[in-house]
């Protein structure tokens, strides 16, 4: 899973948060990296967090809110602990990356940048993974599955519990 970290269930500013901000306190260029604190943290960026952040810290919400919407390495909502990347590059297109996402969102029962109820995966539509000679390509957190079909890339949920 590399560095993301497991969604959490509550989302109320804990003490992990007070230090996180505690320690930028008073800092210039402060918000990015205290927003990825955050994120590695509690998971994604829960917006009572962002409103404490916001009232410790003298900032906008809006400004807040502008930076995570900005950037796609920020997420408002729960993540899964198990992240597939379904690619829609040129090369996995011809060789059926669309039947593999409707496939996954069926087998998941989630839309497109959805997660599932139980948190267990998050489905995501990526412009290109860099596989093509392993068309069509699916990643799953960190590793990367090639030559998939519709029922291949089902078949392979099973190995992430």
């Amino acid at each position: 899973m590399g560095d993301q970290v497991l969604a959490q269930e509550t989302t109320a500013v804990d003490e992990g948060v007070r230090q996180l901000v505690e320690s930028f306190r008073g800092k210039k260029g402060f918000l990015i990296p205290l927003l990825q604190g955050i994120q590695h943290h509690c998971g994604y960026l829960p917006a009572e967090v962002l409103e404490y952040v916001a009232e410790e810290l003298r900032v906008s919400l809006a400004e807040i809110y502008g930076v995570c919407t900005f950037y796609a390495q920020f997420h408002l909502n729960p993540r899964g602990r198990h992240i597939i990347r379904v690619c829609r590059g040129t090369a996995c297109h011809v060789r059926g990356s669309l039947a593999i996402m409707e496939r996954l969102k069926s087998e998941l029962h989630v839309a497109e940048n959805g997660t599932t109820e139980d948190l267990r995966f998050t489905l995501e539509p990526v412009a290109c993974l860099g596989a093509c000679g392993l068309a069509p390509a699916v990643t799953i957190d960190d590793d990367t599955h090639g030559r998939l079909t519709p029922d291949g890339a089902a078949k392979i949920l099973e190995r992430y519990p």
